[in-house]
């Protein structure tokens, strides 16, 4: 039998879940994290942003300074007022290779460097790029709000001579980036998430779909790491078993969060073939980013309960 489910922390992803489609939070989301914070429950956006483009968003829905934001894809957790709880990097021996086995997508390559100050920004090179024009077609909008943070360096090698990088991430066209993913996951060094990890395994592959756009990212992280390994580690640190966690997503880099949550919830506007995943593995699925889905599973969740 099926019981009613009333989370302690509710785990939301930020771009095509919380985030309305115009690159607004709703009136009504908006209310729901009011209420969720109302009723004591910490609410944590889990996002492939870095922390300081995450804050973009976040600083005008005036949550809590003390809940967390977990950003880069589970590398990096901060609070909403930037105390770091904890961080991983990609060693620097580690990046360097990746650049030169990934020699023939390096024009699409990002490294991302954890630079954020006390009061959550970063500085011009928290971003690195070697060549700006592929980028520029495939992921213009977010290289526009980020060229304060943006630094090109050629050789990107040399953007490796000091400090490791949290990450690293490759954009483009699905098909492009279908290549880059098979060239990757091809290495006994690179796992894609959800896949055993060998001796060998040094990097974690995750991949989020575009299709309307014809726009893949793939985010190269440290081993092991995810959102779903940094809300365990924050739950821990909260004290609340992730049996009374809820997560909610809409893309590929979601799924472990989703899949280590006592509940998960997919949004619509999911890629198909998530979807029929999702209705697999019997998750929810909501309501879309443009149908205040979030706001509908929180209130219910609130209210009467949702059904894990």
């Amino acid at each position: 039998m099926k019981t009613t489910f009333q989370p302690q922390l509710i785990a939301i992803d930020l771009d095509g879940t919380l985030i309305h489609s115009g690159g607004y939070v709703s009136l009504r989301n908006r209310a729901a994290l009011s209420l969720a914070h109302a009723a004591a429950i910490e609410v944590v956006v889990a996002t492939g942003r870095r922390h300081s483009f995450a804050l973009q968003v976040l600083r005008d829905l005036h949550l809590p300074s003390a809940h967390a934001l977990i950003s880069s894809n589970g590398t990096v957790i901060r609070t909403i007022g930037s105390e770091l709880l904890h961080r991983d990097h990609l060693s620097l021996e580690t990046a360097r290779w990746l650049v030169t086995h990934a020699a023939e997508f390096r024009s699409t390559l990002v490294l991302t460097f954890d630079t954020v100050g006390p009061d959550g920004h970063d500085t011009r090179g928290a971003l690195v790029c070697e060549d700006f024009d592929e980028l520029n077609a495939s992921i213009g909008r977010w290289m526009n709000s980020n060229r304060d943070y943006l630094a090109q360096v050629s050789p990107i090698e040399d953007a490796l001579n000091a400090a490791a990088p949290i990450q690293m991430m490759l954009c483009g066209t699905i098909d492009r980036m279908n290549a880059a993913e098979a060239l990757l996951a091809s290495h006994p060094g690179i796992a894609a998430v959800g896949a055993p990890e060998l001796p060998t395994t040094v990097i974690t592959l995750h991949r989020t779909a575009y299709p309307e756009r014809d726009l893949t990212i793939l985010d190269i992280l440290p081993v092991g790491c995810s959102k779903a390994s940094a809300l365990t580690r924050l739950a821990a640190i909260r004290g609340i078993p992730m049996s009374e966690v809820l997560a909610i997503g809409d893309n590929w880099n979601d799924v472990p969060m989703l899949e280590a949550a006592g509940s998960a919830v997919l949004m619509a506007n999911a890629p198909a073939d998530l979807l029929a995943l999702a209705q697999a593995r019997n998750w929810r699925i909501a309501p879309g980013h443009d149908d205040d889905g979030v706001a509908i599973v929180i209130e219910e969740a609130l209210a009467v309960g949702v059904q894990p």
